[in-house]
């Protein structure tokens, strides 16, 4: 059974511009055990949702700056913390982390919400495991907002990809000073925001396999064990016909051109408004939140 590892309430006090109570969903793994999923749930419980899905290494605090305007729009906003992030639990081994788990916790959380009607916004990870229940509870998502996201088939990355993934096979701590930190592209990102993604949710270097880890779940080379399961999800996702929205940073060199293939074999990508916004690095939901905001909110309505 998995060791399960959870940040205490207490480092989540104070965090600047986050004042949301915690909700949690508990579901069983497949080995047995429980595991506690941590949400933000805002606004009417029986309207539309929109859920936030974030990637690798933040959380739901990513959305901060965006939740106040879609609750405006009389939604329910949903920010989801994937498992071995933020306020969710950590099992306490890189080993304990695949994309087949992710998924499957993911698809559980999901469920036991009973979640329908959704619109999707995802990012990173959050796109790559988000598209995955995209893909498998069509019926469920009435439209889907990808930034900054993709779902490789074994097929390369490009060489900053590459590289990363090189680097952070041996690393022991998360490298935030290199990796994350410099990738903000907002000249008011303070040292307090730096550390509500460092500090409250990894008060030690324990609490990180899953951040580590994540970078060797991406299925770029064909012996990845991902790479045959996001081919299975390709296939079906060409057959999704449901408004699909991309909106993908210029400044970002982790996902540059994936935009293409999402607005290609999607069906229900034709036609929309897609964007390229200018001065959006990867994690651009803290650069270019109200830019975000102004495709957003008018694809809401979109049918």
């Amino acid at each position: 059974m998995l060791k399960v590892l959870r940040t205490p309430d207490e480092c989540f006090e104070n965090l600047p511009g986050y004042d949301y109570e915690p909700h949690y969903t508990t579901i069983t793994d497949y080995d047995g055990g429980e595991i506690r999923i941590h949400m933000i749930d805002e606004g009417p419980r029986d309207a539309e949702p929109i859920v936030l899905m974030h990637g690798n290494p933040t959380w739901s605090y990513i959305y901060r700056k965006m939740i106040p305007a879609l609750l405006a729009t009389g939604r329910r906003v949903i920010a989801v913390d994937l498992v071995g992030c933020g306020r969710s639990d950590k099992p306490a081994h890189k080993r304990d982390y695949n994309l087949v788990r992710h998924v499957d916790w993911m698809s559980k959380w999901l469920l036991a919400n009973d979640l329908n009607n959704i619109t999707l916004f995802c990012q990173d990870w959050g796109g790559t495991i988000g598209l995955h229940l995209v893909a498998n509870y069509s019926e469920r998502f009435d439209r889907v907002i990808a930034a900054n996201t993709g779902l490789p088939t074994g097929t390369g990355g490009n060489r900053w990809l590459t590289v990363w993934l090189l680097v952070m096979r041996y690393m022991r701590r998360f490298p935030w000073k290199m990796a994350f930190k410099p990738t903000i592209k907002t000249p008011d990102f303070t040292e307090a925001e730096l550390s509500a993604y460092v500090d409250a949710p990894f008060p030690s270097k324990e609490y990180q396999a899953g951040i580590l880890q994540f970078p060797q779940l991406i299925a770029i080379h064909a012996d990845n064990p991902g790479t045959p399961l996001n081919r299975v999800v390709w296939q079906k996702l060409k057959r999704f016909n449901k408004p699909f929205l991309t909106l993908f940073g210029d400044q970002d060199p982790v996902t540059k051109g994936k935009h293409r293939g999402l607005q290609k074999y999607i069906p229900g990508a034709k036609g929309q408004n897609h964007q390229i916004i200018a001065g959006g690095g990867h994690f651009i939901q803290e650069d270019k939140p109200e830019e975000l905001l102004k495709y957003i909110i008018p694809f809401l309505d979109v049918k």
